[in-house]
């Protein structure tokens, strides 16, 4: 048995943490609160870590979810990324998109999330990976 730190394995320039000092997530919780129950069926996947995902897709230039699944999966800055820990089990890849259907294709929400992350990007300014 070994016990080890996620934290010191993530490169501290790695462009993950760039992320995190650059945006809050927070604030997705609150924008989707009234599109999840509480009490009925099982509990859903947090819907900061599907956004998250969606993050590492584009940003590393993913080409798909199912890809996306397969490189968090065994990368761990995507997993400390994401708040997952080494046994934790990564959202299978047709969870966004059936997140998407039921619960943000006809609001508004899926836009509004993103415009939010570009905010908080443009107020800090440059958001780059290492060169």
């Amino acid at each position: 048995m070994q016990f080890i730190d996620m934290e010191m394995l993530v490169l501290k320039e790695h462009l993950v943490r760039k992320i995190v000092k650059t945006i809050d997530f927070e604030f997705i919780r609150e924008k989707v609160k009234h599109l999840y129950s509480e009490d009925v069926g099982k509990p859903s996947i947090d819907p900061v870590v599907l956004f998250k995902m969606v993050i590492i897709q584009y940003v590393f230039g993913i080409k798909s979810m199912r890809q996306t699944v397969k490189e968090i999966e065994v990368n761990i800055a995507y997993r400390w990324f994401l708040g997952l820990d080494f046994t934790e089990s990564v959202p299978h890849y047709s969870t966004f998109s059936k997140n998407y259907e039921r619960r943000y294709k006809d609001s508004t929400i899926f836009e509004e999330i993103f415009k939010e992350i570009i905010n908080q990007v443009n107020n800090v300014g440059d958001l780059k990976g290492p060169t």
